[in-house]
This record gives C-alpha cells, sequence and structure tokens, in this order.
C-alpha cells in the first residue's frame, strides 16, 4: 500500500540523517496521500541506516495502523504528524528533527526573530520560528502544543525537544528543516558576536513588500551547447 510515498518518505529521512539534521535513531517522517488521506510514517526505533520502504507504517487520522510488518509500530511521534495534517488541511508532509542549533534555541525557550530573509520562506508572516510550548514526547499533550504556532507558520520549535516542519510536499518541508537549521546557527552567531545583543529584526512590512525585480526581463528561448 502507497508503495512509492513509502520510498518517498525513506529518501527524505535518508537525506535528514545525511545532512545532520537528527541523528542515530531521532527524529521521525510522514507524508500524508492526497487521495486516500492515508499517512506513511516512519516506524520507532529504527535507524536510517537500516531502514527500508518495508518497514514504513501506513496509518488514517485516527493514528489507526492500517499496515505495518511484524516488529514495526509507527514513531511514538505520530499524533505530533497527525495534529499537523488536521490543523493544515493543504499540508501533505511533515518533518520533526533534533538539528543543534535550533532545538538549543528550543530548550531556553526562545524563538528565533526575523534576522534573514530566509525566514520569510518559513511560511509565517512575521519570519520568527515559534516556539510550542512543553508537551511530553509521543504524548497528546505534545501535539495540541503545536496548534498555534503551525498555524502561523510552517515551522516551530518544540520547547525543550526539536523542531517540526511542514509542507505540501516531503522535498519543501526538508528544505524548510534545512532553513531552521541554519537561521538557528546565525542567529546564535550573531549573539555570540555581539556579547549577547538582540541583533536587528526585518519588519513584517519588508517581508511582504518582497518581489521578483521586475526590471529582469524573462524569455523563453532555448540555449545550445
Amino acid at each position: 500500500m502507497l508503495e512509492e510515498l513509502k520510498k518517498e518518505v525513506v529518501a527524505i529521512a535518508r537525506q535528514a540523517e545525511a545532512s545532520g539534521l537528527c541523528r542515530h535513531k531521532s527524529g521521525n517522517f510522514s507524508i500524508r496521500d492526497e487521495k486516500t488521506g492515508y499517512v506513511v510514517v516512519t516506524p520507532a526505533g529504527v535507524g536510517r541506516e537500516e531502514l527500508t520502504y518495508y518497514d514504513i507504517c501506513v496509518v488514517d487520522g485516527k493514528a489507526n495502523v492500517l499496515e505495518a510488518i511484524p516488529g514495526r509500530k509507527p514513531t511514538s511521534e505520530l499524533l505530533l504528524h497527525l495534529k499537523a495534517y488536521a490543523i493544515r488541511p493543504e499540508v501533505m508532509a511533515g518533518l520533526h528533527t533534533h538539528s543543534r542549533f535550533a532545538t538549543a534555541f528550543a530548550v531556553v525557550n526562545k524563538e528565533i526573530p526575523a534576522i534573514v530573509y530566509e525566514g520569510a520562506a518559513l511560511g509565517g508572516a512575521e519570519g520568527i520560528i515559534p516556539v510550542a510550548p512543553y508537551g511530553r514526547p509521543g504524548t497528546s499533550a505534545l501535539a495540541e502544543s503545536i496548534t498555534g504556532p503551525i498555524k502561523k507558520a510552517d515551522a516551530a520549535l518544540l520547547e525543550s525537544h526539536g523542531v517540526i516542519t511542514v509542507a505540501e510536499n516531503a522535498k519543501d518541508a526538508l528544505l524548510k528543516a534545512h532553513y531552521v537549521e541554519e537561521i538557528a546557527e546565525i542567529y546564535y552567531r550573531a549573539l555570540m558576536i555581539s556579547g549577547g545583543k538582540e541583533p536587528a529584526i526585518i519588519a513584517p512590512e519588508e517581508f511582504a513588500q518582497w518581489q521578483y525585480p521586475p526590471e529582469f526581463k524573462l524569455h523563453n528561448h532555448t540555449t545550445k551547447a
């Protein structure tokens, strides 16, 4: 069932591991099928080096397991993913990572302000990466904690835990997870350079006014090698 989506979620999980967004067995990944609404999700306790598409579980929106091979069960963070899909009907992929700089800000419960333009790619009108209040991992409290943040943006820090990103496809969700970590590192280094002084932020109006330069004339043509 949903074999191609299973293969896709394995590929995304491995890319996240290779780029340092999560290590060992931490982090989890899901994709929602547009036709059925079913969700393919990584299993609990399986490292990416041994993960295959046979290991991927299929669930419905109420956390009923529809398909899982013997010895495999969905990630304990399943409710987190399902809550994101319930909040945002247009969202088709969710990533939960433990990238280091972003998680450090999650640990101290500090949102990341709009300091660079990449913040605009995270879906929020203000370019801020918010913090979802603490919820014990694997619980409905954690799932509920993202309700406000994920309504406002495509990325949020999870207090004392990690990061969640959502998007209309898995590649974009992964890209947003990379942006979160890169912005978090820039913010950390800016604070270190300035001795803890907060850097200037980009105003929401500035994000809203950006557009592709109209003076660039685009022409459709074929370039011969």
